[in-house]
């Protein structure tokens, strides 16, 4: 006997579960179903995980250097093993919160692989059938038919996190967020850290200054990279590169993105091959039930670590006509108190208002979002100068950029 609902959701990722919880407040019957956990790549797989491991790493690069605070930390060591449980704990408790809120919500869950024939969804042998379907299935990372996975030597994300010890030595191919996120939290633990890249620069979706003034900080660290470079071939553990060197790393990272998993009908989430972000998904979903519109060029992109990236709408290298502004980080008395002094604060405008924004810096997940919030309400420069921005806080950076735009 079919079992009746107003909507059938495949796949219980952020895309998924927004959808489930904004149909319920609408009133509307939901059946979900996930084939692995509940909260998708982004909770069991990538942003969460990565941050819980990213923020050890931080703290124990920021106590390396505590004695200039006046923080004798004596014989300092990590537990990578405890790092990880750490991690897991995070991860199981905000899926058992998530698990709890669907069912308090009353969305039928049902954790099993689906399939879609026309209005029905079956499951188990099970019948659902829903007046609307969605697919929220995901995306998985991306191997080249040349250089696949072998999940021993040549690593996925997914294989990075079940990490337990750490390699003395990697290579990382590609460097998008994912590869400057791991270079980061190897580079804090001790382990040699090489960057192969296709690109010109690293980071090559950011902003040319962005990209130049990560590798210079990467230099500092002692990343190695090689770019405009890519890997021809590897063979028993030798990585041969088109310009010649041969690499000998304990293991590789393969970090050249995700494809979106096969999928039909209306697909949200990293599945639609947009932009492959957590809240660009939530944004989907939201759009797709409740009628909630938003402006997919004002997606903010966030690369996290010491400092922080983010960045929003056009890149200098995208414009023509326009002014900018250019303030260092260090220009602000906060970044001076916390230690923090690497980066810069970037906007770029046209007619008197913001068209892009890029930021090096403490906390610049949260400055851009200030700017987002102005970009999106079509607000003014002379608008934003109204503005009272507390002292002293890197959010002020923001206010005195507006006043040095040329």
């Amino acid at each position: 006997m079919p079992q009746n609902f107003d909507l059938g959701i495949i796949g219980g990722g952020p895309a998924g579960y927004t959808a489930a919880f904004e149909a319920r407040r609408r009133g509307m019957s939901v059946v979900l179903f996930e084939k692995d956990k509940i909260g998708g790549v982004c909770l069991n797989k990538g942003c969460i995980p990565t941050k819980a491991i990213l923020h050890s790493a931080e703290l124990y690069e920021e106590i390396k250097c505590s004695e200039d605070l006046g923080i004798l930390a004596g014989n300092l060591s990590f537990d990578y093993q405890k790092i990880v449980e750490h991690k897991d704990k995070v991860v199981e408790k905000l899926r058992k919160t998530l698990e709890l809120s669907l069912k308090n919500a009353g969305v039928v869950v049902v954790y099993a692989e689906a399939k879609v024939e026309k209005s029905n969804i079956i499951a188990e042998n099970e019948i659902y059938t829903c007046k609307k379907i969605i697919h929220a299935t995901g995306s998985r990372p991306k191997d080249f038919s040349t250089l696949k996975f072998d999940h021993k030597f040549v690593l996925s994300s997914d294989d990075i996190l079940n990490m337990t010890e750490l390699p003395e030595n990697i290579l990382i191919i590609g460097s998008g967020a994912i590869g400057i996120e791991w270079a980061r939290i190897f580079s804090a633990f001790d382990v040699e850290v090489t960057i192969v890249e296709t690109a010109e620069h690293l980071l090559p979706l950011a902003d040319i200054e962005v990209s130049k003034r990560i590798e210079r900080i990467f230099k500092t660290k002692k990343i190695k990279t090689y770019l405009s470079n890519s890997v021809e071939k590897i063979e028993d553990k030798k990585v041969f590169l088109k310009s010649g060197e041969i690499l000998t790393p304990e293991c590789v990272l393969l970090a050249v993105g995700r494809i979106p998993n096969e999928s039909e009908g209306i697909i949200l989430g990293d599945a639609s091959g947009k932009i492959q972000l957590a809240h660009f998904a939530i944004k989907q979903a939201l759009k797709e039930i409740g009628n909630i519109e938003f402006d997919e060029t004002l997606v903010p992109s966030v690369v996290y670590g010491n400092p922080e990236i983010a960045w929003i709408g056009k890149r200098e290298q995208d414009l023509q006509d326009y002014q900018k502004s250019n303030m260092l980080i260090s220009a602000l008395g906060k970044s001076h108190c916390d230690n923090c002094t690497d980066g810069f604060i970037k906007i770029l405008t046209q007619n008197g208002k913001i068209v892009g924004a890029h930021i090096i810096s403490k906390e610049a997940s949260s400055l851009i979002q200030q700017i987002a919030i102005a970009m999106q309400n079509n607000l003014t420069i002379e608008d934003l100068k109204k503005v009272c921005f507390a002292h002293p806080t890197y959010s002020e950076g923001i206010f005195e950029s507006l006043f040095n735009i040329k």
